[in-house]
């Protein structure tokens, strides 16, 4: 049976996971006092007062001698907005359960120490593995230095995600797409490969109803530079849709040059014996830069180089009850293939969810330790 603790951190973690925050974690704070909720709040985006101040605005004087659930550590310091460990004191705050510590190396414990400090009794570990798994990106990001990388595919039956000539609108249905689009509000840059560029021309934006509340660094890896000036991705180009095009040290400098007249960067980077782009450097590229999520939208070759070099760590496989066919037609992973059934990617922790007529296969690969 569950205790009175864990009932009141489900209700915070469901907050948390209306937030759209990268690259900050998503948090729920719930405020509970004689076993009543009297307040509740999340982090709606980055940069935005946190769970614990819209809680607290939300119980107003009841917060004094209530108890206080909160997903995450609070953070103890001044950044973009002042330490939420401040306010829950200056509230009057009791007692406040913690699902997990923050990893981060500013917070980690220093939150829960100075509560202590203050005379409030403290909890931590309530629902630990939840919290993890909803931010599981950020844990990875500030834990392994690294972008939490997961391969999204949508497929047929026969594993197809185009028919042989290339038509791939729509594998799957529309509820399966907006769920999609919910995840590449919540990711911190959505990347595809030059190939699906040329063949679908997709904006790369998310799109939700009525509008998404933000939009993700849009990532094309593009070893030659053959990115039309005139497509989709490209001409909504700006701050509030940036896109990154990385491309490699040789590439085309006439087109770079128009590419940059219409707002995108144009990254150069090393590239393979093969002549492509180095994933690697990509990625160490992109941790400098801060995004800890990347949804990989395709296609089957770039997710075939992202998996041969290790750096996936999920999948989120979109299956349709449909059966396209065609030995030609482009599947999820293409490349070279493994020569044996003994050298195939395992997938761990494999679960499956409905989404109208699609199920939604979710794994990770064996390099994602989840505690």
């Amino acid at each position: 049976m569950a205790t009175s603790d864990e009932k009141w951190m489900r209700l915070a973690l469901k907050l948390a996971a209306k937030g759209f925050t990268p690259p900050n974690p998503m948090v729920g704070c719930v405020l509970v006092k004689n076993d009543l909720l009297i307040g509740q709040g999340f982090c709606p985006m980055a940069g935005q007062p946190h769970a614990e101040v819209y809680a607290l605005r939300d119980a107003g004087l009841l917060a004094v001698g209530s108890t206080a659930y909160v997903t995450l550590e609070p953070h103890n310091y001044h950044g973009k907005t002042p330490p939420c460990t401040d306010a829950l004191i200056r509230a009057g705050v009791a007692r406040v359960v913690v699902a997990t510590l923050d990893t981060n190396p500013r917070i980690n414990g220093l939150g829960m120490e100075q509560l202590r400090e203050a005379g409030i009794e403290t909890l931590v570990g309530v629902l630990e593995r939840e919290a993890r798994r909803l931010n599981e990106a950020f844990f990875h990001f500030h834990e392994r230095g690294a972008p939490f990388v997961t391969l999204k595919a949508a497929m047929t039956l026969d594993g197809k995600i185009a028919t042989r000539t290339g038509h791939s609108q729509w594998v799957t249905s529309q509820k399966a797409r907006d769920f999609a689009h919910g995840l590449r509000a919540r990711s911190g840059a959505v990347m595809v490969g030059v190939n699906t560029l040329l063949a679908d021309n997709p904006a790369l934006t998310a799109r939700l109803s009525p509008d998404s509340p933000r939009q993700p660094l849009r990532i094309i890896v593009d070893s030659r530079l053959r990115t039309p000036p005139e497509s989709q991705a490209v001409s909504l180009s700006n701050s509030h849709t940036p896109l990154l095009i990385a491309t490699s040290l040789n590439a085309n400098s006439e087109n770079e040059t128009r590419l940059n007249r219409s707002g995108v960067e144009v990254l150069r980077l090393p590239e393979t014996s093969e002549g492509r782009v180095s994933l690697p450097a990509l990625m160490k590229e992109l941790t400098t830069r801060g995004v800890i999520s990347i949804l990989v939208d395709g296609g089957g070759e770039l997710h075939a180089a992202l998996l041969k070099e290790g750096i996936a760590n999920k999948i989120l496989f979109f299956i349709a009850p449909k059966i396209a066919g065609g030995a030609s037609s482009p599947t999820a992973v293409g490349g070279e293939g493994v020569s044996l059934m003994s050298e195939a990617y395992d997938v761990e922790r494999l679960t499956a969810k409905r989404l109208g007529p699609d199920i939604l296969l979710e794994g990770y690969l064996p390099n994602e330790d989840m505690r």
